[in-house]
């Protein structure tokens, strides 16, 4: 089961609100014990795109980031970026990039009131997989 920090899942959803009409983007860091994944931490990262429809994380902030997750013991559990104006599932060119078969996608729809968030696995063949989630 993937579990999802309450607190963490909020800052996603401000975030992408704040950065709105753009997409927002992070990372998603945590633990894994057994079958069972924690996401702890988010860390947001600048879309220096500043685009509606595609995103890509400036890399000084990324390398901050990777050292910070370690430092707090914690691993990248995936990546997470918002739709302002589409459904909550990988975009063609989300597919495209999706170069890390190990990590877990997320995708929050805004298109409408109630926002959307979903978690994706995708293989090495751009095969999508939705996972279940549990907010707590």
């Amino acid at each position: 089961m993937i579990y999802i920090d309450k607190l963490e899942y909020e800052k996603i959803v401000e975030q992408a609100k704040n950065e709105f009409p753009h997409e927002c983007c992070g990372y998603l860091s945590g633990s894994i014990s057994g079958e069972d994944i924690f996401i702890k931490e988010i860390y947001p990262l600048i879309n220096i795109d500043k685009s509606s429809e595609h995103f890509s994380m400036d890399p000084k902030e990324q390398f901050n980031a990777l050292k910070s997750i370690r430092n707090a013991g914690l691993k990248i559990i995936g990546n997470y970026h918002s739709h302002p104006y589409s459904p909550s599932r990988p975009s063609e060119e989300d597919k495209r990039l999706a170069f890390d078969t190990k990590i877990l996608y997320g995708i929050l729809s805004l298109e409408k009131p109630e926002h959307v968030f979903n978690l994706f696995k995708i293989d090495k063949d751009k095969n999508v997989e939705k996972l279940n989630y549990t907010i707590k």
